[in-house]
């Protein structure tokens, strides 16, 4: 009973990593769609938060039912707790690439991204997918040195994020405001997205050692 009852704690650490791979790959694509105005790439990732959702009832049914039948104590039950903390933010994460797409949708056939900003936003896109790849890593290999770089991506993540608000206030920012408000939108998106991964990474380190690492992100 009890080796069945370990499988399904590691089939929940499956799911949680599956699950990064799907919100990475959600980024990725809602990102192309954004840089590129590409409605096939939208639609993509519209609908690929469905099965990031899934995925997200998944692992919460599993986490109840052990909690339910098994009564988990200690570091079971600390496994247990903190998946169900890790999927919620995934599955902000997925929705947050969801809103990106979205917003390229809505402006479709026009580029929602000015020339002067696409490389800040294509930055800002790659360092969100891969502190998301970075983060499916730490869940698997319980890996507190990488979850430790994941709030360094965060600091380069927080600088763009800044980088955009300069041009955007800049005296010869050229542009009306529902552009700017279009700017603004993603920009948030893009930073809560890495806030999200960081605190995947700090609930690994807590369940590896049982500290709790606290800060705005968490």
């Amino acid at each position: 009973m009890r080796d069945t009852y370990h499988i399904e704690l590691d089939e929940v650490t499956d799911l949680l990593v599956e699950m990064t791979r799907l919100v990475a790959g959600a980024m990725r694509r809602a990102s192309g769609a954004l840089l590129d105005a590409d409605l096939t790439l939208a639609d993509s990732a519209i609908e690929g938060d469905m099965a990031v959702d899934a995925i997200y009832q998944e692992i919460e049914k599993r986490c109840f039912e052990l909690l339910a039948r098994q009564q988990p104590v200690a570091s079971d039950l600390r496994t247990i707790v903190t998946g169900l903390r890790m999927v919620a933010d995934l599955e902000r994460s997925g929705d947050l690439a969801l809103h990106l797409a979205k917003l390229a949708r809505r402006r479709y056939p026009d580029c929602a991204i000015p020339a002067e900003l696409r490389d800040t936003i294509l930055e800002m896109s790659q360092v969100a997918e891969r502190i998301t790849t970075k983060a499916g890593s730490v869940i698997a290999n319980r890996d507190i040195e990488q979850a430790e770089e994941l709030e360094e991506d965060d600091d380069v993540m927080d600088a763009l994020h800044r980088r955009l608000f300069t041009v955007m206030l800049d005296d010869d920012w050229p542009y009306g405001v529902e552009t700017t408000i279009d700017i603004a939108l993603a920009g948030r998106y893009y930073e809560r997205f890495a806030d999200h991964a960081v605190s995947v990474a700090r609930r690994v380190v807590y369940l590896v050692t049982g500290e709790l690492v606290t800060g705005e992100r968490t």
